[in-house]
């Protein structure tokens, strides 16, 4: 299997507002850039929609390392989270789960590549953190 890094962020100009995700890929000495976003949407949906769409970038299964400044999905995945929520019907307790849609969209992925999760500090100098949120925010400034 290629190991691969990939790190992520999301951005939101409100909370809902207009949002943009960053992905960018690292293999060797190749990098790609990804970026997207929606003119209607939350900053966890962009920050797992990084995730998704670095990861549905691969074309074949990988040994992935992914950098994320969001605890929400750093930690579903280090702390079992995500196996519970899908038990139990992407729910937490009695209440539905946010973003069902994008959750088992991204565990899918998670069942093609061997995917390691890594939590950074936002805004703290991490090179590829800071140009993920270059290209998050770009985008969503993109949508006036």
């Amino acid at each position: 299997m290629k190991k691969v890094e990939l790190y992520t962020d999301g951005a939101c100009r409100g909370n809902p507002g207009r949002g943009g995700w960053g992905a960018i890929l690292v293999w060797g000495a190749y990098e790609k850039e990804l970026s997207g976003g929606d003119s209607e949407t939350t900053n966890n949906r962009m920050e797992l929609t990084a995730a998704i769409e670095g990861l549905s970038a691969l074309k074949e299964p990988c040994e992935v390392t992914l950098y994320s400044d969001s605890k929400y999905l750093v930690d579903a995945y280090l702390q079992g989270w995500v196996n519970s929520w899908r038990a139990a019907g992407w729910r937490r307790g009695r209440e539905a789960l946010k973003n069902p849609d994008l959750w088992e969209r991204l565990y899918a992925l998670t069942e093609i590549h061997k995917v390691s999760f890594v939590w950074v500090k936002g805004h703290n100098g991490h090179d590829y953190n800071e140009r993920c949120d270059r290209l998050a925010t770009a985008y969503a400034d993109s949508l006036i």
